[in-house]
């Protein structure tokens, strides 16, 4: 199974237009705007900590994605990682209710991917936040860090979807963060 290596940043609106004005002096282009809606799973051995089972719709197209955090503290995130392209995701959505798996979170996002190097940088606004990802081996990230003047940005060790947990709001059984919800507008956790 491939294995993801990762540091993510939150960032302000500052830091963010910094960081895009550095890419773009480089001549870097971003690619196209995309919108996600993300479905995080539950059940069975998804219910372990570290696993995930995400089905992502974005811009017309849809991927099933399985993940599992390795240990480790640091910041840079190592976790094995396996996607498929989902031609039909109202059917992948029957398939999984009905093997027991159950929408748990659902959070949207906006996000900007740019090559940087041999890096993958994406900017992605949630509801809760502005957020950077690097996408490389560890000394990449480090040098494209370097490069974006982020090094002294802070990595978030939260997953976007623990985030969701703690900002976002429930309805019907299932957390979520959507663009212009209640958790937006008043910046409050769920109670």
């Amino acid at each position: 199974m491939p294995i993801e290596i990762e540091k993510k940043y939150r960032l302000t609106k500052k830091q963010r237009r910094e960081i895009e004005r550095r890419m773009r002096d480089m001549s870097l282009v971003p690619r196209e705007l995309e919108h996600e809606e993300n479905t995080i799973y539950r059940g069975g051995r998804l219910d372990q900590p570290g696993r995930a089972l995400r089905l992502r719709r974005v811009n017309g197209r849809a991927y099933l994605t399985f993940k599992r955090r390795l240990p480790g503290k640091s910041a840079i995130k190592h976790q094995e990682e396996y996607e498929v392209t989902i031609a039909d995701p109202d059917g992948m959505e029957w398939i999984l209710k009905s093997l027991d798996f159950t929408p748990g979170l659902i959070y949207e996002k906006r996000r900007t991917r740019w090559k940087v190097g041999k890096a993958k940088v994406v900017i992605d606004e949630l509801p809760f936040g502005l957020f950077m990802e690097i996408e490389a081996p560890v000394r990449e990230i480090k040098r494209v860090e370097k490069l974006l003047d982020a090094e002294k940005i802070p990595g978030v060790m939260e997953t976007y979807p623990s985030l969701t947990r703690e900002f976002g709001v429930e309805r019907r059984g299932v957390i979520e963060a959507r663009f212009g919800s209640e958790a937006r507008r008043s910046g409050r956790a769920r109670k």
